[in-house]
């Protein structure tokens, strides 16, 4: 397969497989499985090549293109794919394999169509990453939330459907924002291609620039929703502690699905310093980043069920990937974002395990499952307890209290930002570009920010050190005594691999950062995504390889 036509393949492989499994009876299990880690396992592969594709040659910029229809930019549906989505395409399938795999165990079996769901909510977060139009990516972000919709609701009970229905009403309403956002666009520029929108909005006159910078914000509404920045990120924690363990751990993912394109259309059609409308929302995103991160470390502190903990352990990555963003808008040092994706992806994979580990360790009706109930009730939900009384698939281990502890003190350790593991880097990355003198705008507007920015991270950082640290001990210490049902091994494995892909992140630093360093070269040079879309060539007929 030529590597353009890999640009298309992390849609249609889920699609394919999604809409295969819908055809196979509820029953049908080990069938449904089979396809769903067959098709999960090939959009890791894909991935892998993707981001090979977008690096090569290594430390050259440039973007490939697929033009579905062949229709010439920019009435085409294009696919584009650089650093930047490679990398989401590759965190989505690292998240997905271990969920699915999970799963397996005893959660895909307690309703209709989890695996098709699934794939269908991978397709929609692929097309996200890879569209190069508005219009585009409204369908395949649709696509991504009808298929949670579906996932948010697999299990049921009273908790579940609440918080299912809270979740429904707010992201229907960010998709009308973005309805509105993109027809103020279109009716504003003619035109919803990304990079064509760019070159317009350079060029647009400065009568219709205030109906242009109000379509901009109501569109980005909805993306700050689904990035949970403060203060509409209310819906977040209790959502993320209702919903099925696996179906949480790829909605880590999935809530930097905004921040992408928060990033994708700041860099690109407002880039600093271009234009008089360069940096544009950047100041808001500062100061919502400033907001939601103290948000997340007050409410990391203040909840008592690990599966809030976690929660708020969103929003915290949240608000600093949202306040990494806002700097670079005002002209910050590019180490800045490279280590915020280094730490987006740090975070990502020890939140996906923590919720993995959650539903272990809280399986049985132990003490901390009822400061867990308090807490739902708290907050206007009762959650009815166990839902499914089948046994657990799998043998049990001796050691699984010992090997989920450690697995625990892990995610810890990358989430409070401490020696040896990614988080520590991570962190460290950002905290060295922030005071990285040549890195300072003009005037000395920076260090202050650079400043605050250091000590949000470091007691964001504290927090979180001080609530697992109070967690676990409540966790794996005051239960010890307790019985606890035997864990699957299929269980324990995805934890696992999560963790050694975070471990192998840390062990490979030096080539990882090298990528994220040339990312954030792309995203500062918006004229090669430009140029790659606008230029990108048709296929004509008789062309060697042409159809």
């Amino acid at each position: 397969m030529k590597p353009e036509h890999l640009l298309v393949a992390p849609i249609l492989i889920p699609l394919f497989a999604g809409a295969l499994m819908l055809f196979y009876k509820s029953g049908q299990h080990r069938t449904k499985r089979i396809i769903s880690l067959a098709s999960s396992l090939a959009l890791l592969v894909v991935a892998v090549q993707l981001v090979g594709v977008a690096n090569d040659p290594p430390g050259q910029a440039g973007v490939a293109t697929y033009l579905l229809g062949n229709w010439a930019p920019p009435f085409a549906i294009v696919l584009v794919v650089d650093r930047l989505s490679a990398l989401m395409l590759l965190l989505t399938a690292v998240l997905a394999l271990p969920a699915l795999v999970f799963a397996s165990a005893r959660w895909d079996g307690r309703g209709q169509h989890f695996h098709s769901q699934f794939q269908f909510l991978l397709m929609g977060m692929n097309g996200a990453f890879l569209t190069g139009d508005l219009f585009n990516l409204f369908v395949f972000f649709e696509v991504m939330l009808a298929a949670s919709y579906a996932l948010m609701l697999h299990g049921s009970g009273t908790l579940r459907v609440r918080a299912a229905l809270h979740y429904i009403a707010v992201n229907l309403t960010a998709s009308l924002c973005f309805l509105i956002g993109v027809a103020i666009l279109y009716g504003v520029t003619g035109t919803l291609n990304m990079a064509d929108l760019a070159v317009r909005v350079a060029e647009l006159d400065a009568a219709r620039r205030p109906l242009l910078l109000a379509g901009a914000s109501i569109l980005g509404v909805a993306f700050l929703v689904k990035a949970a920045m403060w203060p509409v990120c209310f819906w977040l924690p209790v959502t993320y502690v209702a919903a099925a363990p696996p179906v949480a751990a790829i909605f880590a993912g999935m809530s930097k699905v905004g921040f992408y394109v928060i990033l994708r259309l700041s860099m690109l059609v407002f880039p600093a310093g271009v234009g008089p409308a360069g940096g544009f929302g950047a100041h808001l995103l500062v100061a919502g980043g400033f907001a939601t991160l103290a948000f997340g470390m007050i409410g990391v502190l203040a909840s008592q069920g690990l599966g809030r903990v976690a929660g708020c352990f969103v929003i915290v990555s949240s608000g600093t990937l949202l306040l990494v963003t806002g700097m670079i808008g005002l002209g910050g040092p590019g180490g800045l974002l490279a280590g915020g994706l280094y730490y987006m992806i740090s975070s990502t994979l020890a939140i996906s395990a923590l919720y993995l580990i959650i539903e272990i360790v809280e399986r049985d009706q132990s003490e901390f499952a009822s400061i867990l109930a308090v807490t739902a009730e708290a907050y206007g939900f009762m959650d009815e307890g166990p839902e499914d009384a089948d046994q657990e698939i799998g043998i049990a281990l001796p050691v699984s209290v010992t090997i989920l502890a450690l697995a625990f003190g892990a995610c810890a350790l990358l989430l409070a930002g401490l020696p040896p593991l990614s988080g520590f880097v991570g962190k460290l990355a950002m905290l060295s570009a922030a005071f990285n003198p040549s890195g300072m705008a003009a005037g000395g507007r920076m260090p202050p920010l650079a400043l605050a920015f250091s000590v949000m991270v470091i007691l964001s950082g504290l927090a979180a050190m001080i609530a697992l640290t109070r967690v676990g001990i409540q966790t794996f210490w005051a239960a010890d005594e307790q019985e606890r049902p035997p864990v699957a091994l299929v269980e324990i494995l995805p934890v696992l691999a999560l963790l050694l892909v975070a471990l192998g992140v840390t062990a490979r630093a030096e080539p990882v950062l090298r990528y994220m360093d040339a990312t954030v070269a792309d995203l500062r040079d918006p004229g090669v995504y430009i140029a790659g879309v606008r230029d990108a060539p048709r296929v004509i007929r008789g062309e060697e390889g042409a159809p």
